[in-house]
């Protein structure tokens, strides 16, 4: 197993918070596996596991809990003194009204709640006005390519551009480590993917058209790293004569973003320092999720290199946006609240053409901040205070 210390070293300081702490992220992305770490750890520390109460709501034992009385009152009955008891729920959204018992125990009882959720909307509704400033969120990633280079016990000096391309093509989810196959492989996601669009997406938002749902997917798919409007999708989806209305879309994008197979990014105004609506780019947030359609369409790896770095930004807990200039557009500009930096992504610097293409893109960026051009070449092309990057060595933190 591995110790997503990443994570860990982020959720450490709140152990003991009153602050509820909130475990977001796409199923099957090793939530459960870190809050067994966080448990752990926090055992270690001193606290007996009479004062630990851990629920998993996704198993049958434990269906009865279907609202927040049921949840109240068997919580209740476990609590006998009045020493601090850390409460872990494990996908809570499966329990009607849940957001009402949480926020009951933390006003009422001494103790410490973390909880997980494979939807977005976890954070949104009742539970963001009930708990305003009251919680600490987490986004979960899958495993990062580094930390698959730790299950596979792959030594960091010697990790080759096989061990990349096998990333990105086969992605970070953690079950996806032990499969000795292709087959087992593509049988895998296949069933992820449809117990995402089942359980986190139809059944969830009471979709209908299942079959256009996936037709949308399909192209954010074969489209990843491109940008494009809602009207290009709907355009798209007439040209198979299929009809959608502008906020059925917009409906099915958000249900899709909701469940956290994709991110949407904006574009952002370089100059102007603002967000700029209509055009985005939706990436996957795994790779492996690419192999679904892979029949229908050519693998372009520059466009699934991006993905992975992409992933990567988001699970250094950047803000990612796309960055736009007049005259250029900057793959990714990433914002912390002290520092911003640009990053330029390509498979190869193969042609001059290219080398201009990526780092003239910087030309029109007068400020500081660290410009980047990341790219599987092993020759070191920096030049005028612009940095690359070797994509092993950006993903390793070297």
């Amino acid at each position: 197993m591995v110790k997503r210390e990443m994570w860990l070293e982020k959720i450490r300081p709140f152990y003991k918070s009153e602050l509820i702490k909130v475990l977001t992220g796409i199923r099957r992305c090793g939530k459960s596996v870190l809050m067994r770490q966080i448990i752990d750890e926090i055992k270690a520390g001193g606290i007996e596991e009479s004062h630990i109460i851990f629920i998993n709501f996704e198993d049958l034992s434990n269906a009865y809990l279907k609202n927040e009385i049921d949840l109240f009152n068997c919580i209740k009955k476990q609590i006998v003194d009045k020493g601090k008891y850390f409460l872990f729920f494990d996908e809570i959204q499966n329990v009607e009204n849940f957001e009402k018992a949480i926020n009951s125990f933390r006003s009422t009882l001494n103790v410490s709640i973390f909880i997980t959720g494979s939807n977005a909307k976890l954070l949104s509704g009742e539970l963001a006005t009930l708990l305003s400033g009251r919680y600490v969120s987490f986004k979960i990633m899958p495993f990062s390519f580094k930390e698959s280079c730790e299950i596979q016990n792959i030594d960091f000096k010697n990790v080759t551009d096989k061990d990349l391309l096998n990333y990105i093509k086969w992605g970070g989810m953690p079950q996806r480590f032990s499969m000795k196959s292709e087959d087992e492989l593509n049988v895998f996601i296949g069933d992820l993917y449809d117990s995402i669009v089942l359980k986190d997406i139809v059944k969830r938002y009471k979709v209908q058209n299942i079959e256009l749902l996936n037709r949308i997917v399909n192209y954010l798919v074969t489209n990843t790293s491109q940008m494009f409007s809602a009207s290009s999708i709907t355009n798209f989806l007439k040209s198979e004569k299929r009809d959608c209305s502008r906020e059925t879309l917009y409906n099915y994008l958000s249900f899709i973003t909701s469940s956290y197979i994709m991110h949407k990014v904006s574009r952002y105004d370089i100059k102007g320092k603002k967000e700029l609506p209509l055009y985005d780019k939706y990436y996957l947030t795994d790779t492996g999720f690419g192999r679904i359609y892979e029949s229908s369409h050519e693998v372009n790896i520059g466009a699934e290199l991006e993905n992975v770095v992409f992933n990567e930004l988001q699970t250094r807990g950047c803000s990612v946006y796309v960055g736009k200039n007049v005259s250029s557009e900057i793959d990714f500009v990433t914002t912390k609240p002290d520092e911003k930096c640009y990053y330029q992504v390509a498979y190869l610097l193969a042609d001059d053409k290219t080398v201009q293409r990526k780092f003239g893109a910087y030309d029109s960026v007068k400020d500081n901040f660290p410009k980047y051009v990341i790219s599987a070449d092993h020759f070191d092309f920096s030049r005028n205070g612009i940095i690359h990057k070797n994509i092993i060595d950006f993903l390793l933190g070297r």
